[in-house]
């Protein structure tokens, strides 16, 4: 059974999605949390569950290279075979999708290319949907890269913008599509239904 590490930082309702559907249809070992601060709430959902957590501050390193060298070594040393960022909010290092190529996924609340890159998270990308006036939304599962939302796309859901939302509205009904499709995503992955090549992804039946 293949092993995954998730990485947040907030609240961890994502990573929460996971475990749910995970001790539903187990079809990975959730291996390890990595905190990006202390106190989040994520946290206590891996205390809750048995998961194994570490938590790396960027202010606790030299550098954020430095940080994800560490990294790196703690998910190699624990044999991890997948990487999922969920609600994660620093940049990944380029040393860390060299050492997990093609292993690294992460969950963006809008259809991208639209509302992404640096700056577009939480409340910003929705606000950024409602100003431009687009009449759908949704959210997107990709692959991680270099750059900012760039990376493969995986899978893709669409949520109705409605006339009287607000950011806070519409986030609420994305995230609720988010808890659907990135345990799905993780579940694929780890069961080996997931061909990329270059920029296409096909899903396997």
């Amino acid at each position: 059974m293949k092993k995954i590490a998730v990485f947040a930082s907030g609240s961890g309702s994502d990573f929460q999605s996971i475990i749910d559907a995970n001790e539903r249809e187990q079809f990975c070992e959730i291996a390890l949390l990595i905190a990006s601060k202390d106190g989040i709430f994520a946290i206590e959902r891996a205390k809750k569950h048995g998961i194994a957590y570490i938590v790396r501050n960027k202010k606790n390193f030299v550098s954020s290279e430095e940080m994800f060298d560490n990294i790196v070594e703690e998910l190699q040393g624990r044999s991890v075979d997948y990487i999922v960022l969920a609600g994660y909010l620093n940049k990944v290092g380029e040393n860390l999708v060299r050492a997990f190529k093609d292993k690294i996924i992460n969950i963006h609340p809008s259809l991208i290319p639209s509302f992404c890159g640096k700056g577009c998270y939480g409340l910003n990308v929705h606000r950024a949907a409602l100003e431009y006036g687009v009449k759908i939304s949704g959210l997107t599962v990709h692959f991680v890269d270099e750059q900012y939302d760039s990376g493969a796309i995986i899978l893709q859901r669409a949520v109705e913008v409605k006339d009287d939302d607000t950011p806070e509205s519409l986030q609420a009904r994305i995230l609720e599509e988010e808890h659907r499709a990135l345990p799905e995503a993780v579940r694929l992955l780890t069961t080996g239904k997931i061909v990329k090549n270059g920029r296409k992804v096909t899903i396997l039946s």
